[in-house]
């Protein structure tokens, strides 16, 4: 049987996580119910958004990701079944997936059913999870719906490339408290060619990139390109959010026109 990953806002203290593997289970028992997160903010679809995009792609292709974040985000919300990249997604129509995925894809449908949402009480259970046990069954994704060729859009925040600087925002901090900015790797290598220096929060700075949170000594602050391929300001063995005062929005840049002229 197939994999089914779960990324929600539902957290861990109530029952409605439970019920909601319960049903896919009940349905299908051999399913692999994989939990990418569950501690994402209540209805923070940027936050799901960053984690899913960096998650889905290690998984086996024809995975089905099921995704249950601010579902009731309209009185009468619609919900998507599309194909990307050979995975499988479903959920809310909110903005999340125009996050998540560079294109439009090509097979998308509104699922069938959808227009009673308004009546049903948790969505994620009784209209995505048995849609994606149906797709476990074998039906085809345009079985699911009426295909649809757009989304609802949201727009990612994109750094300032101006002369002679970077200027970028933290977006997310991890439970390490390692501190990640919306500075991609390729923008840094195509602008910076020389010294540089990271500037944030208490006149902080930084003037190299780390490759591994152990190259420098334990407390010392760093910079690096993690997994994610954005930059991460991050202490060795320490909590940079706390200790360096840096927040979700804060302001990180990187000047380097100075040093290259």
């Amino acid at each position: 049987m197939g994999i089914i990953t779960l990324t929600t806002d539902l957290g861990y203290r109530d029952f409605y996580l439970a019920a909601v593997k319960g049903s896919i289970l009940n349905l299908l028992p051999q399913t692999q119910i994989i939990d990418i997160s569950h501690s994402i903010s209540a209805f923070n679809i940027a936050q799901g958004a960053f984690i899913i995009r960096n998650a889905y792609a290690y998984f086996p292709k024809k995975t089905i990701h099921l995704i249950g974040i601010n579902t009731d985000y309209t009185a009468e919300p619609e919900f998507i079944a599309f194909q990307y990249k050979d995975h499988f997604f479903l959920g809310p129509d909110n903005g999340i997936f125009s996050l998540i995925c560079d294109e439009i894809p090509e097979k998308m449908v509104e699922i069938s059913g959808t227009s009673v949402s308004k009546v049903l009480h948790f969505p994620l259970l009784e209209i995505l999870a048995k849609s994606a046990c149906r797709l476990l069954e074998g039906v085809d994704l345009n079985d699911l719906g009426i295909s649809r060729n757009e989304w609802s859009k949201k727009v990612h925040l994109k750094p300032v490339l101006g002369p002679g600087y970077i200027r970028g925002t933290v977006i997310y901090i991890d439970d390490y408290q390692n501190v990640i900015t919306n500075i991609t790797r390729k923008e840094f290598e195509e602008r910076v060619k020389g010294r540089f220096l990271i500037r944030f929060k208490r006149n902080e700075t930084i003037n190299k990139i780390s490759y591994h949170y152990g190259e420098v000594p334990e407390g010392e602050k760093l910079g690096l390109f993690g997994i994610s391929d954005h930059l991460e300001i991050a202490i060795n063995k320490g909590k940079a959010a706390g200790l360096l005062g840096l927040r979700m929005d804060d302001t990180v840049q990187i000047d380097f026109e100075e040093f290259t002229r």
